[in-house]
């Protein structure tokens, strides 16, 4: 019998002892850690999520591009909704007694304990009212928020939207929760993790008919938020709303570069909207709207997003990457033979200069021919793999074929094709250079977004190199910028050759026989050159792309105007426009403008993108 006792008192031992454990650890709740007072007194307390103010967004002289508005968002505790009057709640609301039963059965699903929005982005004034009446109405109360606003309807493709959080953002970021606001486009989403800010939280004590009464235990539990950090852009606010202006009534883009650091000074894309349409509660209605748009398209970044070849524009590259490969000198001579390759004009026998000037096909068809067929092979399939080769690796330099590590997400490489390439798309040793020499003149396989023409104008005018085109110049109050922005990206083509192009870049613009004479100003010498971009069976695209002043450059532009034919005629007066806007504050030549202006494309083959 001993070992039966023996069993016996090490049960009731092990009794005990867990019974001593559950007196102390309750003795440890209701007496020593007093934290679990929150949790017991829920039915009188409220928590109420205290969100920080997103950070604001200047332009490069200090004008406000985005500023912050007070907004409410109706918050449901569906354990704690008691019988009221449904019909007097729903006209303070302002919605349908369907869509009140519709939310309170969403919510409910949600959590019965948990709060959850039922009404969001009240606007201040119609919160006054709703929140005079609320305590009629258990369960129900309202949680301080903001809505973006923005002082001027422009830049809505920089700037971008927020939007409530998806289960997919929510997954991604444990930060985020059911009800929170995050960046979707632009430098909203590029910069959400400085802009956001911290969310912090207050303890209330509210009575039986849901009036708060104070903070609980003076404010103990209560946790500060912490505000988002300020945006200093490059953009030119002015300068913006002024190339907006110009592109009204038309598809297409205009980006405008510092050469010097890299940083933006307006990108415009073509058509536009109002970005104060994706603010507050109208938000979905007008998304919706936008998106159906179909034709016009005015959610589509053209900046960063449209492909497009370059046309005679690359003439630039190909003659840099020629001279730096040795085929050919700036003397160098072609004739201008129309038998191989069209053109247009009346010019015979250039030189490289004068062959920039006059946009001459038959020129660059000998430039490149030079640059793919070298006799490195025997075999003239091989012999063009091989040119290919380099010739697409030296043009890669020029940040066209690559992404550029600029700070708004979403943006295209282009194409810069490559013998792997060709050998997909024709068969391996099927293809030499009489295959590809389309690419010759800008047309062919060739494709590029706007922002590297733009960035194309700045290495010009740089005579070489560039930094990392970019929009945001400072990041908060120590105004920190990011380092892959103030690294010197290089061509490695030699400076002495971009003097002649420089110099047929000003005769484009300031000679007779140039193709853009339309951009000439006698108070700023203009540096450009055209592209007539081929989009058969419609019109082509006019293109242009510029630099001034030619000593000591101040802004570097190029300008897509689609289905508006030749470069000459309307990209390359709209980036003078924009040139002289910039550089003198003012625009004396106000026919030039109202030409510009009262220029319509967009009734130009509708259904096209």
């Amino acid at each position: 019998m001993k070992p039966f006792e023996d069993r016996k008192f090490v049960i009731l031992g092990i009794f005990l002892t867990i019974g001593l454990i559950f007196l102390g650890r309750l003795f440890f709740i209701q007496v020593v850690d007093d934290s679990y007072q929150l949790s017991a007194n829920n039915q009188a307390l409220r928590s109420i999520t205290q969100y920080p103010v997103r950070g604001l967004i200047y332009d490069r002289k200090g004008k406000l591009l985005v500023y912050n508005e007070a907004a409410y968002d109706l918050m449901v505790v569906p354990s704690k909704v008691s019988n009221f009057d449904t019909s007097s709640f729903c006209q303070l609301l302002e919605i349908s007694d369907s869509l009140f039963v519709t939310r309170l059965k969403k919510a409910r699903k949600y959590s019965l304990y948990r709060p959850s929005v039922f009404e969001k982005q009240i606007p201040a004034d119609q919160w006054a009212l709703i929140s005079e009446r609320l305590y009629k109405y258990n369960g129900f109360y309202g949680e301080k928020r903001t809505l973006r606003k923005y002082p001027k309807a422009t830049s809505a493709h920089i700037l971008g939207y927020i939007s409530e959080v998806g289960n997919a953002d929510i997954v991604k970021d444990a930060y985020y929760k059911s009800g929170d606001y995050i960046g979707k486009r632009g430098l909203e989403k590029e910069y959400e993790s400085v802009l956001r800010g911290t969310r912090g939280k207050k303890v209330l004590m509210v009575d039986v008919h849901n009036r708060i009464k104070g903070s609980y235990r003076n404010g103990l539990y209560d946790t500060l938020p912490i505000v988002g950090k300020n945006l200093i852009s490059s953009i030119d606010r002015d300068l913006q709303a002024f190339g907006e202006l110009l592109m009204q009534g038309k598809r297409g883009s205009i980006v405008a570069i510092e050469p010097a650091t890299g940083e933006i000074l307006a990108m415009v894309s073509a058509p536009s909207y109002d970005p104060n349409l994706l603010v507050g509660r109208p938000r979905s209605k007008n998304y919706q709207l936008l998106q159906e748009n179909d034709s016009l398209n005015p959610l589509f970044n053209r900046t960063i997003n449209a492909l497009y070849r370059p046309g005679s524009i690359f003439k630039i590259v190909q003659a840099l990457v020629a001279l730096d490969e040795g085929v050919i000198t700036q003397d160098t001579r072609f004739k201008c033979n129309r038998g191989i390759i069209g053109c247009h004009g009346s010019h015979t026998n250039d030189e490289l200069v004068g062959a920039i000037q006059h946009s001459c096909n038959p020129y660059f068809y000998q430039v490149y021919k030079r640059l793919i067929q070298r006799g490195a092979n025997t075999s003239i399939f091989r012999d063009a793999n091989m040119g290919l080769q380099i010739w697409q690796e030296r043009v890669k330099k020029f940040g066209l074929g690559v992404r550029l590590k600029t700070d708004l997400p979403g943006l295209k490489s282009g194409l810069v094709p490559t013998p792997e390439f060709y050998n997909k798309w024709y068969g391996e040793n099927r293809w030499a250079f009489s295959t590809i020499y389309s690419n010759s003149i800008g047309e062919g396989e060739l494709q590029v977004v706007p922002l590297q023409i733009a960035n194309l104008a700045a290495i010009i005018a740089n005579k070489g190199y560039y930094y990392q085109p970019h929009l945001i110049k400072a990041i908060g109050e120590d105004s920190v910028k990011r380092s892959e922005f103030t690294k010197k990206v290089d061509t490695e083509v030699d400076e002495k050759y971009f003097e002649p192009i420089i110099q047929a870049m000003y005769k484009v613009v300031n000679e007779s026989g140039g193709t853009a004479r339309r951009a000439r100003m006698d108070s700023i010498m203009v540096c450009g050159k055209t592209g007539t971009v081929q989009n058969d069976p419609w019109p082509d695209h006019s293109v242009f792309m510029a630099f001034a002043p030619m000593e000591n450059p101040k802004i570097a532009i190029a300008v897509y105007v689609e289905y508006s034919d030749y470069g000459g005629t309307w990209a390359a007066p709209i980036s003078s426009l924009m040139i002289e806007q910039y550089l003198t504050g003012e625009i004396k030549r106000k026919e030039k403008q109202k030409r510009i202006t009262d220029a319509q494309f967009l009734d130009i083959y509708e259904g096209k993108k």
